[in-house]
């Protein structure tokens, strides 16, 4: 399997449930610090991540006839996750969990292992 470079790809091989999943570029960090965050700090993050993945999926749901969905609007929803996880990494894991359909996804990506990474690249096994 080629090297996972974007938060949709993500998405699909943890949907998938892919044994080895390698991750290279920006999302690498990301995903790195998704994993090392600690289990009361995540509980945190993941319930704000919750209101903004399920926002914005009901506001794609409208055709657009609500507010569109950004960035900023997203992290909006997400303030607790933000102060876990930063601006950056808590917008990659929104759009994670909305390309997967839903936060369940990221509870299935903290249960992979780093077994390598470096400043550009991370490998993840299924535990």
């Amino acid at each position: 399997m080629a090297a996972i470079t974007t938060e949709k790809e993500l998405a699909k091989a943890l949907k998938e449930e892919k044994d080895t999943i390698t991750i290279e570029g920006d999302l690498a960090k990301k995903t790195i610090k998704i994993k090392a965050t600690g289990k009361i700090a995540w509980a945190i993050a993941l319930a704000a991540i919750g209101i903004a993945v399920g926002s914005a999926i009901a506001t794609a749901g409208t055709g657009g006839a609500a507010a569109p969905v950004t960035g900023a609007t997203a992290l909006l929803g997400a303030g607790g996750a933000v102060g876990v996880l930063g601006a950056t990494t808590t917008t990659s894991a929104i759009a994670i969990a909305i390309a997967a359909g839903g936060v369940g996804v990221l509870t299935r990506l903290r249960k992979y292992t780093i077994v390598d990474k470096s400043d550009s690249r991370v490998v993840l096994r299924r535990s």
